[in-house]
Order: C-alpha cells, then structure tokens, then sequence
C-alpha cells in the first residue's frame, strides 16, 4: 500500500496552536486554562477548539476536514467517505434513515448492535430477522447465508434495504458476502453494512476483505475498536447506485452533534494515517508476534485458543469454566479483554507496526497465574446453554414498536415468560447484540439463555432484574 504521510487535520491544529491564541471563544475551558481535570488530560485541551477561522466546519467541510475526508474517500474507495463523532451509533442510524420511512420493510440481520435495532424504531420501519446459524467452532452466532437472503427477499419483496453485519463482535466473517451483495442488487435493494470491528480490513494481507470492496453501498466503521483512534471516532462510507451521498450527510447534520470534537477529528485523521501507511513489512511483524503469542497461550494447561476468519481477534478457553469466571481472574491480574460469554471471552490484538512494542510476554505470565488461579477453584456448576437460535429462520416482530409502546407493562418471573411478549430489549453489555428485542414473543430458547446469563452474572442493558430473575413483558 502506498505510504500517505499527511494528516492535514492534526497538521492545521498544529499551525494554530503555535499562534499562541487567547481564547474568548467556546469551549469554556479556555485551551485548558480553567481546567481541573489531570494534567496528562489537560494538557490536550489546547486542541479542543470549536470552528475557528482555518480549521473548517465537520458539517460543511471545506478545507482540512474536506481534504483529510477526500484522503478517507482514497483510502477505502468510496464515493464520499465521512468523518464519525457520534460513534458507530449515528453511522446506523444515518444510513437506515437515508433509506427508510416509516412503514418500509427492512431486512435485518439478528445479531446486529442494538444501534441497528434503534435505528428501526426510530426511523418506524418494519424488520424482517434472518436468524443466522450457530457457528460451532467459535460457538457464537455466526453470518446469514445468500440461500437466507433469497428466502427473505420473496417474503418482503419490496424491502428497502438489507442491513448486514460483517464480520461479527467474534470475527467471524463467512465467505458468501460478496454473493449477498450481488443478490440484493439483483433486485435493486441496496446493503448496509455494520462493519463496526473491520476499519482495518483495509490494510489487506491476512484480512477478510471489507465488505465495502466486495460491493455494499453503506459501510460504517469505529475506527476506534480496531485503528488507534479514540473512543467514539467513526467512519462512515458510501459507494452506491441506489443510494445518494447527499441523503446520507443530511442526516448526519441532523444527528452529529452541531459541536463536534476536535479532538476525535484529529484522532480520525491520524488513524486514516495509520491504515494507508501500513506496509506488507508491518503485517508480518504483526503475524509473527500473533503466532507467538497463541504458540504462549498453548503452553498454558487447560487453555484453548481459537482463532475465527479476523487475525485480530481471539477467543480463549478454560475447560470446566465459563469465560466469566475467566474474565474475573484476569482482571485481577492486570489483564482486559473485550468481552466474555458463557464459552470464552475474546481478545483483540494490536494492529503492530513494525517497530512497535506491545508486552505480549509479560501478558502470557500475567494470564498463566489468572488461570492457575482459576483452576484452584471449583469447576462452573451452571449448565451452559445450547446453540442460541430464536427457532425462526426467518421471522418478524410479534408487535411493531410504534404498537408496543402503547401496550401496558408489568415484570413476569423468567419462569413464566415463555409465549409472552418482551416490553423492551434486553442486551448483554458487551458486546451489545440482543438476546431478546422488544416486540419479541419469548420462546424456550430465549428464556435458556436469560436464565444461564443471570446465573454466570452477566451484566446486561435493558429491562431485566437479575436479582429478582423478571422481565418486563407487555400486557396483550
């Protein structure tokens, strides 16, 4: 990949703040002078600077942010490329807002981020779920199959849109998108995609391919799940027929804050950066210290690594232990990992360049005495779940949420909710995909999962009582 050594917005903020300038300007810290937060944060503040004269306007760009999003556009091949300050979050409901009204069909993916399921509620549509199948080796719900595409475009033929996520939380990304995308097409239904965990797909190598390249006509990515940027920095990419860039930065001035940080902008610039400047030499360094490093984690006794279609990520077992007991030794030994379920919990690695350091080794120690510690307890008495399927193929909401929120309410015992109707989502936090959606009608399967979740302590969002094991469910 060509080597791109400019980030146009880091480099202007860096002319500015040599002028030395005296703020009588918002916000109100002041460039960090009437701030009290730690040094080491305050002292980033003289960046944190609102539209100024030279450093443009994220809602109409025209000079550095115009350029450095023209760069984003170059790298990733996009029609229009734009710059995220609202998370993944505002990218999904951007795009389903560019396509849908209220009433539209819309076909969705089940294990999407509960951003997507908002973005329905919000925009009033009416979703059709493919339930993908259960992918045995990760043991998490894995990808939707063109032969469910198919099926689901005859049941909604006139869908708007087929919103898709890719690769999953797990990584797990299948073989069969770029024949989804051209399916869809077939019938002039444009792809959404949540490509929330594959920003740097792009650097190539050992790495799926984006789903943008394969032909989807949105593509929204965090830069900060997977590049090095900060919280809440996105992308969002468009390359479609069907689909208006316009339409699309329409309803990203309506739903991006009117203040947007400079700061994240800045940390979008520097992680485009770092992606186009990702060399062949780079990748190697990375998969040399990622195969030494599952080599260490091999040598432990009882762990077990698996590795899905993403090299950056990892899942981690311990045989006769669920991946929140895992999880809660690690953390007492210093080590952090993205998420657990009831199997395993998952890693994410560094994209290494080479030159970079990263304390792979001190890591293997540190996980070697989590698991020692583990084993010296007693073995996970909780049965754990079956395979997590709704029992429907392909399904739809029992009740719609512009019904639903009119419906009365009332909390029901986990033990009596099978056939009733869930008043609200309920999603364990990470990773954010829905065990049950509100309108749902419960089934034997759902009340498993809720059931063995409460019992390994899972943190959950939504209306759940752990403690008293109750849901809250609608009155019919």
């Amino acid at each position: 990949m060509k080597q791109d050594m400019s980030r146009p917005v880091i480099q202007a903020l860096g002319e500015f703040k040599k002028r030395q300038p005296i703020s009588f300007h918002v916000p109100g810290h002041k460039n960090g002078l009437l701030s009290t937060l730690p040094e080491e944060i305050r002292s980033a503040l003289s960046y944190d600077v609102t539209e100024l004269s030279g450093l443009d306007d994220l809602h109409e760009p025209a000079g550095m942010l115009r350029d450095a999003e023209q760069r984003l556009s170059d790298l990733y091949q996009s029609e229009r490329s734009f710059f995220l300050v609202n998370g993944s979050t505002v990218g999904n409901l951007a795009m389903m807002f560019a396509v849908c009204s209220p009433g539209d069909t819309v076909i969705v993916q089940r294990n999407a981020h509960k951003s997507v399921f908002h973005a329905i509620e919000l925009t009033g549509a009416r979703p059709v779920f493919i339930s993908p199948d259960w992918d045995e080796e990760t043991q998490t719900i894995g990808t939707v199959c063109s032969l469910q595409i198919k099926k689901a475009i005859e049941m909604a033929p006139d869908a708007k849109a087929v919103v898709l996520t890719y690769p999953t939380y797990y990584g797990v990304a299948g073989n069969e998108m770029a024949a989804i995308i051209e399916q869809c097409h077939e019938q002039s239904i444009p792809v959404l995609v949540d490509e929330a965990h594959g920003a740097h797909l792009v650097v190539g190598g050992s790495f799926p391919p984006s789903a943008l390249s394969l032909g989807a006509d949105i593509v929204v990515h965090s830069a900060h799940k997977t590049l090095p940027a900060m919280t809440m920095a996105s992308f969002l990419h468009v390359r479609s027929s069907l689909i208006d860039p316009r339409r699309v930065a329409h309803y990203l001035k309506m739903l991006q804050s009117s203040s947007p940080s400079y700061l994240l902008m800045a940390s979008l610039d520097d992680a485009r950066h770092y992606a186009a400047s990702y060399l062949a030499e780079d990748h190697e360094v990375f998969l040399r210290e990622r195969s030494a490093f599952i080599r260490g984690l091999c040598t432990i006794s009882s762990v077990e690594v698996v590795e899905p279609d993403d090299p950056l990520k990892l899942l981690m077992r311990v045989e006769g232990y669920t991946g929140f007991a895992l999880l809660e030794k690690l953390e007492t030994e210093g080590i952090f990992v993205e998420l657990a379920d009831p199997f395993q919990v998952l890693i994410i690695l560094p994209l290494l360049k080479k030159g970079t350091h990263f304390p792979f080794e001190e890591s293997l120690v540190k996980i070697k005495t989590a698991v020692t510690l583990l084993k010296a307890e007693a073995m996970s008495d909780v049965a754990k779940p079956s395979a997590l399927s709704t029992g429907e193929e392909i399904g739809m909401l029992a009740i719609f949420p512009a019904d639903l929120n009119r419906l009365e309410t009332e909390w029901v015992s986990i033990d009596s909710v099978i056939g009733r109707v869930a008043a609200n989502s309920i999603i364990p936090y990470p990773p954010g995909i829905p065990l049950l959606l509100g309108g749902e009608r419960i089934n034997e399967r759902h009340a498993e999962w809720l059931t063995q979740y409460m019992k390994m302590n899972a943190k959950f969002q939504g209306t759940i009582q752990t403690e008293q094991r109750k849901i809250l469910v609608a009155i019919e």
